[in-house]
């Protein structure tokens, strides 16, 4: 977070946001209204880097993966806002801590969902694998047995693919109840914890909506899409609107006109796979024209390779950002513990409650 020029209080181009959160005489130090007007813009930047170029780059591995990429760099500046704010967790009000915890719940679910799902798709890829070996022309021409074994090992990535994972089940759930602590908290006599309500709801949104295109994207339906409207009081209102309402729109045409896969790479891969599989099923000993196949495997080859190595990065993103919302909640609980024995006690045994559940 860049911090404010000394002295004077920085202009705000759409109105001085700290209206609607503070009395007309609230006296704010230019320090804290600089604190929360940098960590505004910067998210404001980020969801800038978000906008597509052009629908193709929606659900794209790398598109998602910048999408997590600026997720935690956002949870990365809530925690140095925290610090420069000079806001002890001795101040917190109970009720935010326990809408902090539940929710670090539900966001581990969801990344552990979005994992699993990660998974299935790189266990299924060995099938790809077997099958570029089998088919591998550089080497020899393969024989009828093996044509056969392929096209055996294309029809079970085939199911494999199109069958849905159990674990992505709730996430639509658990996002709606995400929604419902989006609401900014009433902070009496505190313009610090008046901030940091302000910036934690940011958080919420740009972490809700980036988590409904993943589930929308793993699933392949719209449904965990959710519609957020940001009120033009916050500076990163505007963009976030836009790109909501863009992103939405795209995947929502992609369901409505059937698309299979909403996933960029693995597509590419299921049109590879279709073209090769029914040119490698016959029971006859008709041969294959070698041209034909080695351009089918030659395609099929790269389309693979780049799913592996989008499954890779954004399995790496997924398991960055797991572990930031892990370390975060366990600083809170670690801090109760230090501050006040009793409200550790309290809420520890909450979150234990909401684990278990």
């Amino acid at each position: 977070m860049s911090r404010p020029h000394d002295g004077h209080p920085p202009a705000f181009p759409f109105g001085n946001p700290l209206r609607m959160i503070f009395p007309r005489r609230s006296n704010l130090s230019p320090k804290i209204v600089g604190l929360l007007n940098s960590f505004e813009e910067a998210q404001a930047e980020r969801l800038k880097k978000l906008k597509p170029k052009d629908q193709g780059d929606v659900l794209s591995f790398s598109w998602m993966r910048l999408a997590m990429e600026l997720l935690s760099e956002t949870y990365a500046d809530i925690k140095v806002l925290i610090a420069e704010l000079q806001f002890p967790v001795a101040d917190w009000d109970e009720k935010w801590m326990d809408i902090y915890l539940d929710n670090s719940v539900k966001l581990l679910d969801i990344c552990l969902a979005f994992s699993s799902e990660l998974s299935r798709i790189n266990q299924a890829h060995l099938l790809l694998q077997c099958v570029l070996h089998l088919l591998d022309i550089s080497k020899a021409s393969p024989s009828h047995e093996q044509l056969l074994r392929a096209h055996s090992s294309l029809g079970d990535w085939m199911k494999q693919i199109s069958l849905r994972n159990p674990k992505l089940e709730n996430c639509s759930t658990i996002l709606h109840g995400l929604i419902e602590s989006l609401h900014l908290n009433k902070v009496k006599n505190s313009a610090k914890g008046k901030v940091l309500m302000r910036a934690m709801y940011g958080v919420k949104v740009q972490t809700t909506f980036v988590c409904s295109l993943f589930a929308a994207a793993f699933s392949g339906s719209s449904k965990p899409l959710v519609n957020l409207h940001v009120s033009d009081k916050f500076l990163w209102a505007e963009i976030f609107n836009d790109l909501q309402a863009n992103v939405n729109g795209v995947i929502r045409s992609l369901v409505s006109n059937g698309s299979p896969t909403l996933l960029k790479e693995l597509e590419a891969v299921e049109v590879s796979v279709k073209r090769l599989y029914p040119k490698i099923g016959s029971e006859s000993n008709v041969p294959v024209e070698e041209e034909t196949l080695q351009n089918s495997v030659l395609n099929l080859r790269k389309s693979s390779e780049r799913l592996l190595q989008g499954l890779d990065l954004l399995s790496k993103e997924v398991e960055g950002f797991f572990h930031i919302v892990l370390t975060g909640r366990d600083a809170l609980l670690g801090n109760l513990r230090i501050d006040d024995s009793d409200s550790y006690s309290r809420l520890k045994n909450n979150a234990e409650e909401q684990v278990v559940r």
